[in-house]
């Protein structure tokens, strides 16, 4: 769940925190990262139903986005040691009304924009293209549970065992990947390994962490780790 305007007002109130990194570039706090977090549905939303650019036109355009999508996220970060990425599971119940009110949202949506364009198609033809530009996915698939999740997490765990096997970038690095299966969501995911992983013997209190998510409360949840290194990847 995010804050709104949060990332906003502190980058405008606090402008040196703000740092612009590019993947084309060398790292200009001159540092080296040992740990991303990924919070998975900050990716996958924006690759299957873009708002600032046309829809991908099936499934698997879907999936290559995704992939390209971490493919740069990693280019940038270039971890060391740790991958993790978490999907949102199911969800804890007091969250649970607040989704049921976005998912009806979208489903009404959705069928007054049908019903718009049956109203005005000339003929079955051309409404069913344009229905095909207009509405090419139910966001409402990205849910636990779906055939859709369950086809994306396998293709996850596919590109994953493909990167390690082929991109020596990967070759060292410990990859955990937490599917939709697994209740709670993204964002609690990671900070619970994180605060899991202190607790343990070996566990090495200066590494750098770098969590990367669409919600701005992803800053709250850094600070209440307490960890002295861990940065907030964001677009």
């Amino acid at each position: 769940m995010g804050v709104p305007q949060f990332f906003a007002w502190l980058a405008q109130r606090y402008p040196s925190i703000v740092t612009v990194l590019r993947e084309t570039r060398p790292n200009p706090l001159g540092l080296e990262f040992d740990n991303l977090y990924l919070d998975m549905n900050g990716i996958i939303h924006p690759c299957c139903h873009p708002e600032d650019r046309p829809s991908p036109k099936s499934e698997a355009e879907m999936m290559l986005a995704i992939f390209t999508y971490i493919d740069r996220l990693f280019r940038v970060i270039r971890p060391r040691r740790l991958v993790f990425m978490a999907v949102d599971g199911v969800a804890p119940r007091a969250k649970m009304n607040q989704q049921r009110a976005r998912r009806f949202r979208a489903a009404q949506e959705g069928r007054e924009a049908r019903q718009d364009l049956q109203a005005s198609g000339d003929n079955l033809s051309a409404f069913r293209q344009r229905r095909k530009e207009r509405m090419p996915f139910d966001s409402n698939c990205i849910t636990p549970g779906t055939e859709f999740m369950s086809r994306l997490s396998a293709a996850l765990q596919h590109y994953v065992v493909l990167r390690l096997s082929e991109d020596p970038g990967w070759a060292n690095l410990q990859v955990i990947f937490s599917d939709a299966s697994v209740p709670g969501e993204g964002e609690h995911k990671i900070l619970d390994f994180i605060r899991n992983a202190r607790n343990g013997p070996n566990y090495d209190p200066n590494q750098r962490h770098v969590l990367y998510g669409a919600d701005a409360d992803l800053i709250l949840l850094g600070l209440a780790t307490h960890e002295p290194a861990i940065y907030v990847l964001r677009e």
